[in-house]
Formats: C-alpha cells, sequence, structure tokens
C-alpha cells in the first residue's frame, strides 16, 4: 500500500511540475504576450504585491476571507438542509414526488439565468449571493443522498425488520450508515459547483472576494492578477476538498474495505 501510495504520489508531483515547465516554456519564448499568458514571475510579482498593498482597498487575505464567508455559510446551509431533504426523499417516494421536480427543474439552469431574480427578490447585498450558491450546492448533494438511499440492497431492510426494528431504527442504522458514501460524494460536488459559482454571485454590487478580484481584475485586462486569484481559487478548492476527504475517510471508515 505505501508503495502505491508513493508511486501516486510522485505521479502528481511530475503532473504539477510538468505543467509549471510548460507554463514556463511558453512564456519565455515570446510567442505569447503577457495579456494573454503572463509568466510565472509576473503572477508571482502581482501576488507580492497584493499580499503587500492589497487590491482596490482590501488585502489579499480579506478577499480571501469574504469568500470563504460566503462559501462555507451557502455550504453549512446546504448540508442541513439538502442531506435530511435528501435521505427522506429516497426513503419516501412521495416526499420524493413533491421535492424531486423542483431540483431537476433549476439545476440544469446556469446560475446567471436566475441570479437577476434572486436579485429583485432578495436585493443585491449578500442574501443573494448566500441563496446563488446555496441553489447551486443543493442540487447535486440532494440528488446523491435520494441515489445512495434507493441503492441500498433490499435485503439489508428487510433483515432489519425481521429483528424487529422499526421505522426510526431502519432510517438510522441501515439506511443513513449505508448512504454516507453517496451523501459525501455528493458534499463534494457540491463544493465544487458553489466555488465555481462564486465568481457569478460576486458579480452584483461587490466590493470584495476572490471571484470579484478575478472579475475586476479582467475588466482591465490584469492577466497576472486574474492568473493568480485563479490559482489562489484552486489551491483553496484542493484544502476544502481535502479536508472533506479527511472528513469522510474518519466518518465513512468502512469505505473501501472488504
Amino acid at each position: 500500500m505505501s508503495k502505491k501510495w508513493s508511486i501516486e504520489r510522485t505521479l502528481t508531483v511530475i503532473t504539477i511540475l510538468a505543467v509549471f515547465i510548460l507554463w514556463f516554456g511558453l512564456t519565455a519564448t515570446g510567442a505569447f504576450s503577457e495579456t494573454i499568458i503572463p509568466s510565472p514571475k509576473s503572477v508571482l510579482e502581482s501576488f507580492l504585491d497584493v499580499a503587500r498593498d492589497g487590491y482596490k482597498g482590501h488585502t489579499l487575505i480579506q478577499h480571501l476571507l469574504t469568500s470563504m464567508k460566503r462559501l462555507v455559510i451557502a455550504y453549512l446551509l446546504v448540508v442541513v438542509t439538502a442531506v435530511p431533504l435528501g435521505l427522506l426523499s429516497g426513503y419516501n417516494s412521495k416526499v420524493r414526488a413533491v421535492l424531486e421536480p423542483i431540483v431537476e427543474f433549476y439545476r440544469p439552469l446556469p446560475p446567471l439565468a436566475y441570479y437577476t431574480i434572486l436579485v429583485l427578490w432578495m436585493g443585491i447585498d449578500e442574501e443573494s449571493k448566500l441563496a446563488l450558491l446555496f441553489l447551486a450546492g443543493f442540487a447535486p448533494v440532494f440528488i446523491n443522498c435520494v441515489s445512495g438511499v434507493i441503492r441500498i440492497n433490499e435485503d439489508y431492510i428487510n433483515g432489519a425488520k425481521t429483528l424487529g426494528a422499526n421505522n426510526k431504527q431502519i432510517f438510522f442504522y441501515v439506511i443513513f450508515p449505508a448512504a454516507l458514501t453517496d451523501v459525501f460524494t455528493g458534499l463534494r460536488t457540491a463544493l465544487g459547483v458553489e466555488y465555481t459559482t462564486l465568481v457569478a454571485a460576486e458579480m452584483v454590487a461587490a466590493t470584495a472576494g476572490m471571484g470579484w478580484l478575478v472579475l475586476d481584475a479582467s475588466n482591465y485586462l490584469r492577466s497576472d492578477i486574474v492568473f493568480m486569484g485563479v490559482i489562489i481559487m484552486g489551491i483553496t478548492g484542493v484544502l476544502l476538498d481535502w479536508l472533506i476527504r479527511l472528513i469522510e475517510s474518519t466518518v465513512v471508515h468502512w469505505k473501501g474495505k472488504k
């Protein structure tokens, strides 16, 4: 197992190095303008400048924390609503018949398609931004939870009934543990979807946030700052996903074991 992990980590490091070497090579040739593909040196200098002097009145940490605050609040709302509703919908076909059409209707819609409606309803402050992120993350968690419950082997439920378990006991001791793998798959997917929606959420009446920073820098063709912001968002996204996988490995400790 250790050898396997060692090989995988080596391949990961090689891949990352190859991307940076390719990036450096493309910019070193001078074939591309700095506006199109900024050099690693330009991006690093922009990072140091923004980290030292800030950008448009806010420090880099403030931009990052503003986005993380929006993301985390919306994500926690998704966890406390989509998980129980998804599990309940998978367990009860009547509840699923009510909720599933609504989720399936808005799920394929681009976030910007209904963001204007949210702004009309909630205004241009934080409420509409949080609602957009919440809706973006709700659908994948709900769908995965429903799928996880539906796919549970019927023999497990029948066996619990045979042993005298009531519906509540079946739900908490059979269905919930069996669906946890799908629940965490939905949570990981939702985090990615919410992060990709962050730029859209910070397009209206925002003055801080990583998504806003990237969008504002693009308006002035500051591709060095755009690259910097994208890299920071990518790194923080990887770290957040790693945190969820760490929690999953602790909670669903039987995953991958036979």
